[in-house]
């Protein structure tokens, strides 16, 4: 992979997961440094992204999005790692969705310029930041309105700052989470947005993740495509292009399908957001990505599908009783929200090369530092000092416990350092 454009950042000598490096060291001297995990050079745990596939996913998804004909701006929450985003960016992405506008600052100071914060920019303190951003006359931002009240307060604080915002209506379904429910909500959202001169109305955001059928799922697509085409043909899109943006990592396929092809009365780009693609996992999105495989006529005609690229490897630290290994691992290293990370690898220092876990190995829980991995069998060959690598589901909430993550080649060599910014 590339060289990231922040390799004059220091290695944060406070970080987890490094190995021996001098006090002037930065991140573009890791390479150098000669670093290996399973000859343990660094310290485990360790959080690792396999290079070759990272750039097999982003390849993919580029492809994907290439063949719809639509656009791509990758939810940063997901890394929140600047290096990162440059890499998608590097592959062709929009922009860059955000949630917060924290986060959104953070990707600013590392030279992201266009951001969709697919979120409600609500609070003097969160909308201050983004008006200091709006001073570059560069910076490219959206976010989402699905109240009047907001509205109106936005509308009022950029008005005071002598700018303008744009805004995009946010639909949603009952028992989701934000959006206007129906089409009364969504007039009244409207007709604050028409009364307040600062913001400009470009266009329908929504999330489709928060529904469970397919059927559902292209009703609400289908809504927001109708919502669209009234609004350009009212004049109420007051941009010269429309946004109209959906899709999380699940169902991104069938926004896809559903929206290519749309024509308005105006020029439209239509904005996917996945986020997870980047490293996919072995647990929810795999089951998603299985659906998309098998379903989608595109992913069916491309080479492979999405690699999991994210592991965490860690020391079998005890073998205190039959049948059960203490790993030093725990929820301060790995998201445990959607599973319990899946032992994959098991590599004894100076043999070759790793080998695969017994299929009976499995972890039964986490605390903070510690994991069990139980379903040992007489004459499994495990000891004390052995390296394992875990798998995850749900790469967002193991991310966010990383303030470095080491990206590594084939034989686990790492290349290079990438931050993060939570």
């Amino acid at each position: 992979m590339a060289a990231h454009p922040f390799s004059n950042h220091p290695i944060a000598a406070s970080g987890k997961g490094l190995g021996s490096f001098g006090a002037g060291d930065t991140l573009g001297d890791v390479a150098g440094l000669g670093w290996n995990i399973l000859a343990e050079d660094v310290s485990l745990p360790v959080a690792v992204l396999r290079g070759e596939r990272i750039a097999h996913n982003l390849a993919w998804m580029r492809d994907f999005i290439g063949r719809y004909g639509v656009k791509l701006a990758p939810h940063g929450k997901t890394t929140m790692s600047p290096a990162l985003f440059q890499r998608q960016l590097d592959h062709g992405a929009w922009g860059i969705t955000l949630a917060t506008a924290s986060q959104t600052r953070a990707a600013y100071l590392h030279g992201v310029r266009r951001v969709l914060l697919a979120n409600q920019l609500v609070g003097r303190g969160n909308m201050a930041i983004i008006a200091a951003l709006q001073a570059d006359a560069d910076f490219d931002f959206y976010c989402c309105v699905d109240s009047a009240a907001n509205a109106d307060a936005l509308g009022a604080y950029f008005a005071e700052r002598g700018q303008t915002l744009k805004v995009l209506l946010e639909l949603g379904v009952t028992g989701g989470r934000t959006g206007a429910r129906d089409a009364v909500a969504e007039d009244e959202v409207l007709a604050a947005i028409a009364r307040q001169p600062a913001l400009k109305l470009a266009g329908i955001e929504l999330y489709e993740g928060v529904l469970k059928e397919e059927a559902d799922i292209r009703a609400f697509l289908q809504r927001a495509a109708g919502r669209l085409r009234r609004l350009c043909d009212d004049g109420a899109i007051t941009t010269d292009t429309a946004i109209l943006s959906g899709a999380g990592s699940a169902w991104y396929d069938i926004v896809a399908a559903e929206w290519t092809g749309l024509t308005l009365s105006r020029p439209v780009d239509i904005v996917l957001r996945p986020g997870c693609y980047l490293t996919h996992d072995v647990g929810i999105y795999k089951a998603s990505q299985a659906r998309i495989d098998a379903s989608n006529p595109v992913a069916r005609e491309m080479n492979a599908s999405l690699l999991p690229a994210l592991q965490l490897w860690a020391y079998v630290q005890s073998l205190p009783e039959p049948g059960r290994a203490i790993i030093a691992l725990g929820k301060r290293d790995a998201a445990f929200d959607a599973g319990l990370p899946l032992p994959a690898l098991q590599h004894r220092p100076g043999e070759a090369a790793p080998r695969a876990v017994p299929a009976h190995w499995q972890l039964s829980g986490m605390m903070d530092q510690h994991a069990y991995l139980d379903g040992l069998q007489p004459g499994d060959d495990i000891a004390v000092g052995d390296l394992i690598a875990f798998e995850i589901s749900h790469p967002c909430l193991t991310f966010d416990k990383w303030r470095q993550l080491a990206i590594v080649d084939e034989g686990y060599t790492v290349t290079e350092l990438v931050e993060t910014f939570f």
